[in-house]
């Protein structure tokens, strides 16, 4: 029995043994790591960026490409064991003042503890030129060196709020982003941000050896442990080059919103935003990042996605749809306009036209009455037992055009809007203290429906497609991005497809009846196009009214659908639709024709920045 337990023991132990030998023999000879740790005092880390992904028009035009240019790095530590440097010489190679230099050092000699032996950015983004110059001098400044980074160039002008930019990050984005370390650059806004993942690449790194003199002398295992950087992936988006900047051109001086959509696709042609981010700016964002920031027209504000403004007359569309399918009316229901609906001591005015109207007519000279009628018809509906759930079952089938919600495209930061419903109401004016002509105006887009350009042009393409829109999008299938399945899937709204073409009737005539026939937007017409169209202006109590138009064309088989929005521009006529019907013909034409080449230089030249109220 002793014997037994003399024997286990002797098992043990040497089991012990040869466990631990194992153990050291993985350590010292098979895993690298525990000796690359012991090392680490003795190696220095430099990180080679990866250029980051291009950025291509739907032609394959470049919006967003890369270019060269220096980091110029300081070791402090080295810079201190050299016994300094010639500071004057310094500053007239990089072409800096010996302030700038004198207080960057003593800021890092501040830091010395922290910093160590770290080499650290002392001038971004130096032109290649430039750096070329420090680069056959580089020898006279120990500690000194240059570090290659690639940085955002851009040959077309197409938008800075629909491309967005890159800098640097901050301790904020780090700690939601922890991947992310100090020194590295991340998309922030529009494009850039969404695709952050596509386009951001992977970092690489070249691990050098320091002598016991704290000297770089060699590459560690002659380079076995180095990492290539991987280069981020191309994209393709859906947009226009041309299209975007003769939006953009149209736009100018201007507060608002051009939005253009392939209605077969749900592809977004045209996004400007208007005062928005030049290019130019884009470059060098941390350059003109206050001047812009505390511009008080707002560029930094993407209004196409993220302004919340009441439709106009735009949205009689969709009541006018909604009451066909509740079978309140019918296209060849007449309404009486005296200058308005009068309702009790009160009336929401209208301007001149015939009387009474059908729906064609209605919608073709934009009467405000007509849509007082059908409001009232589908929230007074007797098949409903009470205005609450008459005005939600209008609540629902308005959302179904995408309306009050996220339309969900894959452009970041959309606004959702606002569409009323019956416990709003009953919140303000309590249970039962309301009807149908307290909430009236919702019938010609007032009152408390919020929307934003992008909710309009997809309204614009869900009637061009009859009754479904694909979800708005801005990036398309590539060799190496795959867009989601719900960028190809139809959007039916709850009204019958058969309604639709009453709509477009309307529209036809309300652009090409000819001037004097009524129709509010002949102004828009183009020969040979068949636009169809609708104009609104949206009340604005802090100035002038709201232009908007919203068009499609042509009118079977449409390829493009419009939305303008343009603050303070008065009637829609006055600017929105010609603006809409000149980008309309300028992507269906390839050019403006000579007929319109006067009203063309008008909207070009157009000045309307002095009407909007901003706080300066």
């Amino acid at each position: 029995m002793k014997f037994n337990r003399e024997n286990k023991l002797l098992i043990g132990l040497c089991t012990a043994a040869a466990i631990l030998i194992a153990k050291l023999f993985t350590i010292q000879i098979i895993d690298d790591k525990y000796k690359m740790s012991a090392e680490n005092n003795t190696m220095v880390y430099t990180t080679i960026y990866p250029t980051r992904g291009i950025i291509h028009d739907r032609t394959g035009k470049i919006l967003v490409g890369n270019k060269v240019a220096y980091d110029l790095m300081v070791t402090p530590k080295e810079v201190e064991k050299a016994k300094g440097f010639d500071t004057l010489a310094l500053c007239r190679v990089l072409d800096i003042t010996p302030e700038f230099v004198r207080e960057k050092m003593a800021e890092f000699s501040r830091n010395r503890r922290r910093i160590g032996w770290q080499s650290v950015v002392m001038i971004k983004q130096i032109p290649p030129e430039t750096y070329m110059k420090f680069a056959e001098v580089a020898y006279k400044f120990p500690g000194f060196r240059g570090q290659a980074r690639s940085i955002r160039e851009y040959p077309y002008n197409a938008g800075g709020n629909l491309l967005g930019y890159v800098s640097e990050v901050n301790a904020n984005y780090i700690a939601k982003h922890p991947e992310y370390k100090a020194g590295d650059y991340a998309g922030m806004t529009g494009i850039e941000a969404a695709r952050e993942n596509e386009l951001k690449g992977e970092k690489g790194h070249n691990i050098w050896l320091r002598n016991s003199r704290n000297q770089i002398e060699s590459r560690y295992r002659d380079g076995e442990m180095d990492k290539e950087a991987v280069p981020g992936d191309d994209i393709m988006t859906t947009i226009d080059a041309e299209l975007q900047n003769y939006g953009q051109m149209l736009m100018n001086r201007k507060v608002g919103s051009l939005v253009a959509i392939e209605p077969s696709t749900g592809e977004i042609l045209t996004l400007v935003s208007s005062p928005g981010i030049d290019v130019d700016q884009l470059a060098n964002i941390g350059q003109h990042y206050k001047e812009i920031s505390t511009d008080p027209y707002k560029p930094m504000f993407n209004r196409a996605v993220q302004a919340s403004y009441p439709p106009g007359s735009v949205f009689k569309l969709v009541n006018g749809l909604i009451g066909l399918q509740e079978e309140v009316f019918t296209p060849n229901t007449h309404y009486p306009c005296s200058m308005g609906y009068h309702f009790g001591k009160n009336k929401l005015g209208c301007h001149a036209h015939k009387s009474p109207l059908n729906f064609e007519e209605s919608i073709m000279m934009s009467c405000n009455a007509y849509y007082c009628y059908v409001l009232r018809s589908l929230l007074e509906n007797p098949k409903y037992d009470s205005i609450d759930e008459a005005m939600d079952k209008w609540n629902e089938y308005v959302k179904s055009f995408g309306f009050g919600q996220k339309l969900g495209s894959d452009f970041p930061s959309e606004l959702g809007g606002n569409i009323p419903s019956s416990k709003y109401y009953n919140r303000v004016y309590r249970k039962g203290g309301w009807k149908a002509t307290t909430v009236i105006s919702l019938s010609i887009g007032q009152g408390e429906i919020g929307c934003t350009p992008l909710h309009l042009a997809n309204l614009c393409a869900t009637i061009a497609n009859r009754g479904f829109y694909y979800t708005p999008h801005i990036i398309k299938d590539s060799e190496n991005v795959t867009i989601d399945q719900k960028y190809k899937e139809k959007n039916y709204t709850m009204v019958d497809t058969t309604h639709f073409h009453k709509v477009i009737g309307g529209m036809y005539r309300a652009v090409n009846s000819g001037y004097g026939s009524g129709g509010t937007a002949s102004v828009a017409a183009v020969e040979g196009l068949d636009i169809c169209g609708k104009t609104g202006t949206a009340q604005n109590p802090h100035g002038h009214d709201h232009s908007v138009f919203i068009c499609f064309a042509p009118r079977d088989n449409p390829k493009i659908a419009v939305a303008a929005y343009v603050e303070n521009g008065g009637f829609g006529a006055t600017w929105a639709a010609p603006i809409a019907s000149l980008l309309t013909e300028k992507y269906l034409n390839g050019e403006i024709s000579k007929e319109r080449k006067a009203l063309e230089e008008r909207m070009l030249n157009g000045d309307l920045l002095d009407r909007v109220k901003v706080k300066r």
